[in-house]
């Protein structure tokens, strides 16, 4: 069991610093579009490439954090009865999800993905703008890394779940463990 505790500490880390790098691509984002628009509406000038380079890095970021993210519990969930409930049935819950949701849709992702990828690799394929950015290639890969970083932590979320209903909550790494204290919060009265 401690095995697979240090394997899912290993995808975690793995996420853990993928995200909070490309995390920092949202900064990134603001300077080049205040960039396009300070140029288009004071000074009248536009580049197309840069047009392109605030959207790609829009991209970049959001697929390359989405394991981040899992790993975080910020995707949208259900919770008016996943978090009230106890870390056995969360486990549970977790554990087939994963197996029927989750690794299934990054299954057909990267399926899907795979041969669209290869084929822009194949010419080196750019922006259909002109002027715009080359390496379009490049971009399209993170479809993959997406799919690929999304089942890494999926797998990590059902490891937890197995360690969790076999008794070993205890060997579950802290970046991903459940809060015993993440319950729903109470409406103050009169609220409703």
């Amino acid at each position: 069991m401690r095995f697979l505790a240090g394997i899912a500490a290993i995808i975690c880390a793995v996420n853990l610093i993928i995200g909070k790098t490309f995390a920092w691509l949202s900064l990134a984002i603001v300077v080049v579009c205040f960039t396009v628009v300070v140029q288009r509406y004071l000074f009248a000038i536009s580049y197309v490439w840069m047009q392109d380079l605030y959207i790609w890095l829009n991209g970049a970021m959001f697929t390359a954090v989405a394991g981040f993210a899992l790993l975080r519990d910020d995707h949208v969930r259900v919770d008016i009865f996943y978090r009230p409930a106890r870390m056995r049935t969360r486990a549970l819950t977790d554990l087939i999800g994963v197996f029927l949701f989750l690794l299934p849709f990054t299954w057909v992702v990267y399926q899907y993905s795979m041969p669209f990828v290869q084929r822009a690799w194949s010419y080196h394929e750019a922006s259909a703008n002109v002027g715009g950015m080359p390496g379009l290639y490049i971009l399209k890969s993170f479809i993959i890394g997406f799919a690929a970083l999304i089942a890494l932590q999926g797998l990590a979320m059902a490891i937890r779940s197995v360690l969790v209903l076999s008794g070993n909550a205890h060997l579950v790494p802290k970046s991903i463990e459940y809060r015993a204290d993440a319950k729903v919060p109470e409406l103050p009265k009169g609220a409703a």
